[in-house]
């Protein structure tokens, strides 16, 4: 179960975002093996003096439409997946959402089962109860 977090400027179009969205969650789709109806997503906009992103941190030039994507998904993606991962998210956002793959920052945070709960106040994903 990814949960991803776009955070974009505030003047990119509603369909270019749509294109980023349907991007990354295509990628979880193919790559990371996460199901076609697991989809949960939250959207962002930021005014420029709200979105502070260096435009040439580690030699990689940024202009003013670049995002970050944080995905937080559970522990068990391979080193090559998350790899793979961003190479089709940068590739895809250019493709669904004409951004430039540099514009593209994504940050993948990972963490257990037991960290999620779907609602009801139950960790689905955990094996068992916790004792009372």
């Amino acid at each position: 179960m990814p949960l991803v977090t776009f955070h974009v400027p505030r003047s990119l179009a509603p369909e270019r975002v749509s294109g980023l969205c349907d991007a990354v969650h295509e990628a979880l789709v193919d790559i990371a093996r996460v199901p076609a109806d697991d989809r949960f997503q939250i959207l962002c906009r930021h005014d420029p003096a709200d979105l502070r992103i260096d435009r040439t941190f580690l030699g990689v030039n940024r202009g003013p439409e670049a995002v970050i994507v944080e995905i937080t998904f559970r522990m068990g993606r391979t080193e090559s997946q998350k790899r793979a991962l961003f190479s089709r998210i940068a590739s895809s956002a250019f493709a669904k959402a004409s951004l430039r793959p540099n514009d593209v920052m994504i940050v993948l945070t990972e963490n257990t089962s037991l960290d999620w709960s779907f609602g009801g106040g139950i960790a689905q994903y955990a094996q068992a109860p916790a004792p009372v």
